[in-house]
């Protein structure tokens, strides 16, 4: 009877581990097609916040006026690691911040206000308010520290920042190494600051639907989260009751040694 039980749980040991893992695949509702439409997310331009940090370049046809303009900014703003790798390796480069009332300060214009506006909008204001001092100016900005933070279930939790404005949340999670095999597909989690709290909208990678989400594109400062499956949680419980276990053992064995000793 007691091998017969032994046998049973066997049994049992080997039809779990067999069990074909769910919910892995992304995207897994998408039919068998190669002409399948699926509804896109509609981008909007980032907005400038207090403490981004912004590359600004101000081009005209005097190679003098140029070098008054852009000077050095090492000398004029602060220091942002950025670039589009970890923040916490990343190389350190330069930018404009953007103070608590959304302003700037910049060499011969003075202080320009950019907070709320999108970096097309910007360039048009530092146009318009360079064209007093300089003959056509041709103005760039864009976000130097424009960062996401991925945290949970992927190879690389980290923060991330991108030089470019549209990112996706598919981009987010690849930069970040994508999820591991104990993440839950149809969980992600996103949190965003917003006027009147913190935003939390789930995802769900098993389907395709979240491709029209208005959140498919990140702003500045989201933090992805991408919670463990039971699996993972499962095996970090194993793993403690073991250790546990191991320590109990060791400390009787120690109690036992020192009994007889005395």
């Amino acid at each position: 009877m007691n091998r017969l039980k032994l046998y049973v749980l066997m049994l049992g040991v080997l039809v779990s581990g067999c069990t074909a893992p769910k919910n892995i695949p992304y995207f897994s509702n998408l039919p068998d097609s190669t002409n399948t439409q699926i509804a896109k997310a509609a981008f909007v331009d980032p907005k400038i916040q207090p403490d981004d940090i912004l590359s600004i370049t101000i081009q005209t046809t005097d190679p003098q006026a140029n070098q008054v303009v852009n000077q050095k900014l090492d000398d004029i703003n602060v220091l942002a690691t950025s670039s589009a790798t970890n923040l916490g390796t990343g190389p350190q480069v330069s930018g404009y911040l953007v103070d608590k009332n959304g302003n700037i300060e910049l060499p011969l214009i003075g202080t320009v206000t950019l907070g709320g506006l999108s970096t097309f909008e910007a360039r048009s204001l530092i146009r318009k308010k360079a064209e007093a001092f300089l003959v056509k100016p041709n103005v760039q900005v864009r976000f130097v520290n424009f960062k996401v933070t991925v945290m949970g279930e992927v190879a690389k939790p980290a923060t991330y920042a991108f030089q470019s404005e549209k990112v996706s949340i598919l981009d987010a999670l690849g930069m970040a190494g994508d999820l591991t095999i104990y993440g839950k597909r149809e969980n992600v989690l996103l949190i965003r600051d917003s006027a009147d709290g913190k935003e939390m909208i789930r995802f769900n990678l098993n389907k395709t639907d979240f491709f029209g989400s208005p959140y498919y594109y990140l702003r500045q400062n989201d933090i992805v989260y991408v919670e463990p499956n039971k699996a993972k949680i499962a095996s970090t419980d194993g793993a403690r009751t073991r250790a546990l276990t191991i320590t109990a053992s060791v400390i009787s064995l120690v109690i036992v040694a020192l009994t007889r000793l005395l």
